[in-house]
């Protein structure tokens, strides 16, 4: 069959025909329209958005909710499981985090990004004990693909969350309860000790007040007495817990160190590929104990970066690259900060660079050189390209 003839099968193809035949005849004149599409796409999802703290909720001893709503204008939809990338300023340097969304997305009053404290944090001190109601912060709209799909997620969903990497579950599961819909959860939370565990009292209420919401805690470190299941999220206690694992879409948000641990676990499940989904959670703490780092290159050693058409600059091995060019005063462009977004992403004119396991790069940067500055680590003196 001809290109021709498939497009005369598609229904609706003679009435399209028609449309096309009037407008080539009488024409629409769309002069007095201009600038409308792009004043709806900016509304839907702005490059940057003003937010006002208007409330901060203490979780745990480390870590807090702030509450955060427009300053002007109003706030973009988003989907459950997306995040925002907030900017601020931490000790001259301007920087940037992403963190999920933990609010639902079935309101838009707010939103609430929970942040816990992480040892040698740069920008965790800053938020915790910097912030106060009423403070103005900057940040970009829901970005993100960690989120549920109908058309290709199963409805049972299975949410491995590690420390912090509850916010984007928090969001699915606050959807979930608040509309009633057709989806089975089970989250299985690996927390150090029961006072580490985000939500846990919310949690605890959502499960027992909705039999389609299953809440597991996993203790690493009980305490004498604890009544949670403790030990890993281990392939063992998976199947333990689920029993079946067939039909079931595996979500993941937690560490680097999470992920080095489970997704070997969940391969012993013998779960497809497909049916596993990962959120990127930023760099590495401790780069070079990735098995791939190279042995001969000390990760405290500082490499110059030459910067073409500009200056160069001081790069630790063990630091990401956007960080050195933030910390030199550079404004690159940056979302996620995982190697996920390539917003990023800067040419590598020569020397070379470590890219761990999990970055998303594309054919095209590639074969023409471009790099992930975000999750691109010195290994030799560089030149690149902004």
């Amino acid at each position: 069959m001809s290109a021709k003839n498939f497009l005369q099968e598609i229904d609706g193809y003679e009435t399209l025909q028609q449309e096309i035949a009037v407008s080539r005849k009488y024409g629409v004149d769309y002069v007095a329209r201009k600038g409308q599409v792009a004043v709806a796409v900016n509304r839907l999802h702005p490059a940057r958005l003003t937010l006002r703290v208007n409330e901060i909720l203490d979780e745990t001893p480390s870590a807090r909710t702030l509450r955060l709503v427009a300053a002007d204008g109003d706030l973009p939809p988003f989907q459950a499981g997306q995040y925002i990338n907030v900017f601020v300023e931490a000790g001259g340097v301007r920087t940037s985090r992403p963190y999920s969304l933990s609010s639902s997305p079935r309101q838009r009053a707010y939103y609430d990004i929970t942040v816990r404290r992480v040892a040698d944090g740069f920008v965790s001190e800053v938020l915790l004990d910097g912030t106060r109601v009423g403070d103005v912060l900057t940040s970009t709209s829901p970005a993100g693909t960690f989120h549920f799909n109908p058309l290709f997620h199963s409805p049972d969903m299975v949410c491995l969350a590690g420390g912090s990497g509850i916010t984007p579950f928090m969001s699915m599961i606050r959807e979930i309860a608040e509309t009633g819909l057709d989806r089975r959860l089970t989250l299985l939370y690996g927390s150090r000790s029961e006072d580490d565990i985000i939500f846990a009292d919310e949690l605890r209420k959502i499960s027992a007040q909705h039999e389609n919401i299953r809440y597991v805690p996993v203790i690493s470190e009980p305490r004498a007495g604890c009544r949670e299941r403790t030990g890993f999220l281990t392939a063992e206690l998976i199947r333990d817990v689920l029993g079946s694992v067939d039909g079931r879409t595996f979500y993941l948000c937690g560490p680097a160190e999470m992920y080095a641990f489970c997704l070997p676990e969940i391969e012993k499940l013998a779960i497809p590929p497909r049916w596993v989904r990962r959120e990127m959670f930023g760099p590495p703490k401790r780069v070079a104990d990735d098995p791939a780092w190279p042995a001969e290159v000390a990760p405290d050693h500082v490499f110059q970066a030459a910067i073409r058409g500009k200056r160069t600059i001081p790069a630790r091995a063990n630091e990401p690259l956007l960080v050195a060019l933030e910390r030199a005063g550079i404004v690159v462009p940056s979302q996620c900060r995982s190697g996920e977004c390539s917003l990023c992403r800067v040419k590598l004119l020569s020397g070379r660079v470590f890219q761990p396991a999990g970055v998303l790069l594309r054919k095209s940067d590639r074969q023409f050189g471009y790099i992930h500055s975000c999750m691109a680590y010195p290994l030799e003196d560089l030149e690149i390209m902004i």
